[in-house]
Parts: structure tokens; C-alpha cells; sequence
């Protein structure tokens, strides 16, 4: 698969977008991001993923997933890596990366309190 699939795979999905964060696209669903191609120059696409479903896919197929370095990897952010994946591996990952950002942005936010207001003094 190439960069060209999955920008086509992502945008497939209802209410899809394309934005670009520090020069790189990504891929939005309701203004938040569920994959990126901030390294296709290193032929990975990147999924927002939650570390089970990360560690499920990483045992399932070590060849074409990997999580992404440092602390956003531990925090279920994987790298696909394009040329491996055929397109039913990498529609069914974006797939599951669409649908873990919608059902995340169809919960209702946690409400802060008010912030106290301070004493003015005089």
C-alpha cells in the first residue's frame, strides 16, 4: 500500500477529513485526529489506537505494525508500515482507528468545576 491508499482508505469513512498538523496530514473525524502520514517518508502510516487493541495488533502481525517510539507509543499510537500491509489489513486498522476516535468523541466531557473567583483586594 502507499501513502495515495491511505489517504483514499481514511477519507473513505463518513465525516472524514484530511488537516494537516506540522506540515503533515492527518486524518479527522469531528476536529480530532485518528491517523497521520507524519512519517510516510519513512513508509509508516500512524493509527491512534488504544494500547490493548495496539498490543493485539502488534501479536497478530509484528511484520506491519509497530507502536511509535517514546511515550505517544505507549499510549497506543502505532506505526503501519505501508509496503507490508495489503489494503484489507490497512482499511480494517484505519477502520479500527476511525471508530475508537467517533465513539471517544460521542462521550459526553467531563465538566470541570467553575473556577473559584478570587477576593479582589483593594
Amino acid at each position: 500500500m502507499t501513502a495515495t491508499d491511505f489517504r483514499r482508505i481514511a477519507l473513505s469513512f463518513p465525516g472524514a477529513e484530511e488537516s494537516s498538523h506540522m506540515g503533515a496530514a492527518d486524518f479527522c473525524i469531528g476536529g480530532r485526529i485518528f491517523a497521520t502520514l507524519a512519517m510516510v517518508k519513512l513508509g509508516y502510516g500512524n493509527l491512534f489506537l488504544t494500547p490493548e487493541i495496539q498490543a493485539g495488533f502488534l501479536a497478530d502481525a509484528p511484520e506491519i505494525f509497530l507502536p511509535v517510539h517514546g511515550g505517544w507509543g505507549r499510549m497506543g499510537i502505532t506505526h503501519i508500515r505501508l509496503r507490508e500491509a495489503s489494503e484489507d489489513i490497512l482499511t480494517g486498522a484505519l477502520h479500527t482507528a476511525y471508530k475508537l476516535r467517533a465513539e471517544k468523541n460521542a462521550r459526553p466531557s467531563a465538566k470541570k468545576p467553575p473556577k473559584k473567583k478570587s477576593a479582589k483586594r483593594a
